[in-house]
């Protein structure tokens, strides 16, 4: 929806990483949005058209490095998709910035705050008091952490008589993943398997996680305060070496990831997340499977049970394409909802239902 008046949103994107680049486009060629600026971090690619840095056509907007200057233009929201994973103090003085100026952000990095009262209270203040003090919004999602499994259970559940516990998966052959710091340092990949990753740390599926977990109960109507969050996990080697064009895996080394991240009340498994992260289709083959191509699945048990099996393919055939553009859309088309939304930190329950509206192709 445009404004009240009729004119699109003004819209910063900022960085231009493997979802920035997405959501730069989508926001330039959305109907109810008008991109009038787009932040970088390299200085080789401040001053260029950002048609130019992220694959498109001339989008008549010049990328800056300078913050100031994106404040200046006064925009109603900045999309902000910087990898936080290794910065997360660093993006929240970013898009605190952003509030207090009383610009709306709509945000893929700090990935707890799909549910903010999960995200603990040292993190959470500087953007609750920014947002308070501007009077703006701030909302973070994606496609995981986000719509496949917190929007797509919910509606599910929606539909039943009783539910007795949820499962998320995430079932995804990584192979063209082609973000080497994630996959090989966060991650793990091509590390030896008695080696620990960031993110088998213990305590870092709860964090990241954490919050999907918690917002799919407290759509549920359970009581989070109850919940006590359960890290699983297991490792598989990869058979033979894989060459993934942007790192080689060594065979012996890491190359299938398994974990689980269980929400129990008094003892009882109630929300389960599940990430099933192959390098090659053939690895793991006693894993969970996915339905045709990589993509996501929830499993709705009570009265009645419910299975729905999700598969993703963008046009040029990669599935991990298409899970970019699910995150990077998720966000842009939320912007006018955002916008509009009081002021504070939003989660999927605080927002109407956002839908294509105004996409189909002309």
């Amino acid at each position: 929806m445009p404004k009240s008046d009729g004119s699109p949103y003004r819209v910063v994107q900022w960085s231009t990483g493997n979802v920035g680049r997405h959501a730069t486009r989508l926001i330039a060629h959305h109907p109810d949005l008008e991109l009038v600026g787009l932040w970088v971090h390299s200085p080789d690619k401040a001053g260029r058209d950002a048609g130019d840095i992220v694959g498109c056509e001339p989008l008549g907007v010049t990328a800056t490095n300078s913050v100031d200057e994106i404040l200046a233009l006064q925009p109603d929201a900045v999309c902000y998709t910087a990898t936080a994973d290794l910065r997360p103090t660093e993006a929240i003085d970013d898009i605190a910035r952003l509030l207090d100026a009383g610009i709306n952000v709509v945000s893929s990095s700090i990935v707890p705050l799909v549910y903010p009262l999960h995200v603990e209270p040292f993190m959470r203040q500087p953007l609750d008091d920014a947002a308070e003090a501007g009077r703006a919004s701030c909302f973070t999602s994606g496609i995981d952490p986000g719509w496949a499994n917190d929007l797509l259970p919910l509606v599910l559940t929606g539909n039943c008589e009783r539910v007795d516990h949820v499962r998320m998966m995430e079932i995804v052959n990584y192979d063209t993943y082609a973000q080497p710091q994630v996959l090989f340092e966060t991650m793990g990949f091509s590390k030896p398997l008695d080696q620990t990753p960031l993110l088998l740390t213990p305590g870092v599926l709860s964090f990241a996680w954490g919050g999907t977990v918690k917002a799919v109960a407290a759509g549920l109507g359970i009581d989070v305060g109850t919940m006590e969050l359960e890290e699983w996990h297991e490792k598989l080697p990869a058979t033979e070496t894989l060459d993934l064009g942007f790192g080689v895996v060594e065979a012996g080394t890491t190359g299938a990831i398994h974990f689980e991240l269980r929400g129990k009340v008094d003892g009882v498994k109630r929300v389960v997340l599940e990430h099933v992260t192959r390098l090659h289709d053939d690895l793991a083959p006693d894993w969970p499977q996915p339905v045709g191509h990589s993509g996501y699945r929830v499993v709705v048990s009570g009265e009645p049970n419910y299975t729905l099996d999700l598969q993703m393919m963008g046009s040029d055939g990669d599935h991990n394409t298409a899970g970019l553009i699910g995150t990077a859309a998720r966000i842009v088309n939320a912007i006018p909802a955002v916008v509009e939304a009081e002021p504070g930190l939003l989660w999927v329950g605080d927002l109407p239902l956002v839908t294509g509206r105004g996409l189909v192709a002309r």
